[in-house]
């Protein structure tokens, strides 16, 4: 039986993630901050076959904790999803909150490679995967994307760096990079602004959540021997705009 650990499990992706992958009978490891949220996924799916544990991806202590408390059943996970991440704030540069700017960067980079560099020795021995959640805004910059957009772009580079340095060792990493998604990100982005959230998915037939899980669940159980480097997913909907242009 294989075993996923995914982080930010408690809505969006993550959480339905966490449920396609225990539906097809995997073990799941399930991370979030809120708790309380986690514990809705046990009333949820039920015991069988599913691990919470909750912390803040920013504190390491307590990742290493949560880590070193995994029951047996537990410690051999074949799939590491860094889905947990988060933008904050929509303003330009110039006016743009510097805390929100460090907390984006603490939780989308540095806990990002603090997780997979704690349990790569595993990875490697099961000859797993390392599934990281990137987004377009990694490659395609927007006004207020700033810092966001950068530690999406790290995302796809640090997974590239990572599949040179597991050369060998059989161990897959992929970057998944979505566009426009209808989940809990522009609720957090805006703090909590709803009519911001339905504003920006009304009419736009948004990706679902169970729409990424379903692109995860199929990387993960291609043949061991493919690779799939980076994949963008986006509505049809959505594509690109054009360049600015500021004139006299």
């Amino acid at each position: 039986m294989n075993t996923i650990l995914v982080t930010g499990a408690t809505s969006g992706f993550g959480r339905a993630t966490v449920e396609r992958f225990h539906r097809a009978g995997w073990r799941v490891i399930a991370t979030g901050r809120r708790e309380a949220r986690l514990r809705e996924l046990i009333d949820t799916l039920g015991h069988a076959r599913l691990h919470i544990a909750a912390f803040d991806m920013r504190d390491e202590a307590a990742m290493r904790a949560a880590i070193d408390a995994l029951p047996d059943d537990f410690r051999d996970i074949d799939v590491l999803v860094n889905n947990a991440g988060l933008a904050l704030g929509t303003a330009p540069a110039p006016r743009a909150d510097l805390a929100q700017w460090k907390q984006m960067i603490d939780t989308n980079v540095t806990a990002l490679a603090t997780l997979t560099h704690l349990l790569l020795p595993t990875l490697i021995a099961r000859k797993g995967a390392v599934l990281n959640i990137g987004s377009v805004a990694g490659s395609y910059p927007y006004v207020g994307g700033n810092v966001y957009g950068g530690t999406k772009a790290f995302v796809a580079q640090f997974s590239l760096g990572l599949r040179c340095d597991l050369h060998g060792t059989g161990v897959r990493v992929t970057s998944i990079e979505p566009g426009m998604a209808e989940t809990e990100f522009t609720l957090v982005r805006t703090s909590g602004d709803q009519t911001a959230s339905d504003t920006l998915y009304k009419g736009a037939e948004p990706i679902a959540p169970e729409d990424i899980a379903e692109t995860l669940f199929w990387i993960a159980n291609l043949p061991p021997h493919l690779n799939v480097n980076r994949i963008e997913v986006m509505p049809v909907r959505q594509s690109f705009a054009g360049f600015q242009v500021s004139r006299d």
